[in-house]
């Protein structure tokens, strides 16, 4: 009967520190598990992204994509810690590509026709990350003036934008396809968007284009503090494609709201015109896990930003891949592979 007993305790006693081993191994394997799992998450997630600051080139101070940059810069800075954009002001699109391109910033804001006539060494190294909001082809002029459209500009003080910006690459294009020479057939002044506006206001210039999201802030105010009208463009819509050739078709006919600047005369009246898609740009050599993060940043921002940037509400993930002429970066790639669904 001891025996007996005895035998019953040791055999209890190896049952118990048998469960106690199994305990022991199974915590260890969901550690194992756990951590594995929690990394494929952070990895999915970006965590592995590199530290530090990084440039943005956007535009010209008071612009849609001034706005942006400055919006976006919160964005990331809060779902990406550890990555400072630093914002670079340029002329425009053409001046961003050289920027990118030569090193100067790593990422930044451009037009689809000035990608496609961007000419600069490090064209081929270029990648998108997204199709971002239209830009509205817009020439402005005072409300009495007596330029019903584009080819009334003849012999005119026209603000055609900046050397390097694509408001200049498609005023030049706009004014061809109106039959007028550029060079020759008006008085042009390469002017930013908030000079141009303000040499308008004092009658130093009779017109200047400009090539932005809806509305722009600095025409919102030129409104306010004068009666301006938006001359209609979309009679030439046409034309554009017959001019920009390189099998890029990168312009469409749009419509300006009756509500984009309500200020404009006449009132509740929308304005036919010509608008072309933005791209987010990189290069091929940024960490694809910078870019997959930023890439989410931008997407997941949309509201967010367009609370106050109304362009930036037409973000949309299904156009987001749409990046002709450019091919997407491989760290886009990865982030709209990982929420397809």
């Amino acid at each position: 009967m001891a025996d007996t007993t005895t035998e019953t305790r040791l055999s209890s006693a190896l049952r118990a520190a048998a469960r106690s081993r199994l305990c022991r191994a199974a915590a260890v394997l969901l550690l194992v598990v756990g951590g594995t799992a929690g990394w494929w998450l952070s990895s999915d997630r970006g965590a592995a992204y590199p530290r530090g600051e990084v440039g943005f080139a956007t535009g010209v101070p008071g612009g849609v994509y001034d706005r942006y940059g400055q919006l976006l810069r919160g964005q990331v800075a809060r779902v990406m810690p550890g990555v400072q954009l630093k914002l670079d002001n340029s002329q425009g699109s053409l001046d961003n590509l050289e920027r990118v391109t030569t090193g100067q910033d790593d990422f930044a804001i451009a037009t689809a026709d000035a990608v496609a006539s961007f000419n600069g060494a490090g064209k081929p190294q270029l990648r998108a990350m997204a199709r971002l909001y239209d830009d509205y082809l817009q020439l402005v002029v005072p409300a009495d003036s007596q330029v019903k459209r584009t080819a009334d500009l003849r012999g005119k003080r026209v603000g055609v934008g900046q050397a390097k910006s694509g408001v200049n690459l498609v005023t030049r294009r706009l004014l061809g396809a109106a039959g007028l020479d550029p060079d020759k057939d008006v008085r042009p002044a390469m002017l930013g968007i908030g000079d141009s506006a303000e040499q308008l206001r004092q009658g130093k210039l009779d017109a200047f284009f400009w090539s932005g999201g809806l509305p722009t802030a600095a025409l919102t105010n030129l409104s306010d503090k004068m009666r301006i009208r938006i001359v209609p463009l979309g009679e030439l819509a046409e034309s554009l494609h017959l001019i920009e050739g390189g099998g890029v078709d990168a312009y469409r006919a749009a419509t300006i709201p009756a509500d984009a600047y309500p200020h404009s005369e006449p009132a509740n009246t929308a304005v036919a015109t010509v608008a072309v898609p933005n791209l987010l740009v990189t290069r091929a050599d940024v960490d694809p896990a910078l870019v997959q993060g930023i890439t989410r940043a931008v997407i997941d921002s949309r509201d967010n930003i367009g609370n106050q940037v109304h362009a930036a509400q037409l973000v949309d993930l299904r156009t987001a891949v749409y990046t002709d002429p450019l091919p997407l970066h491989e760290g886009a790639r990865r982030y709209y592979i990982s929420i397809k669904p």
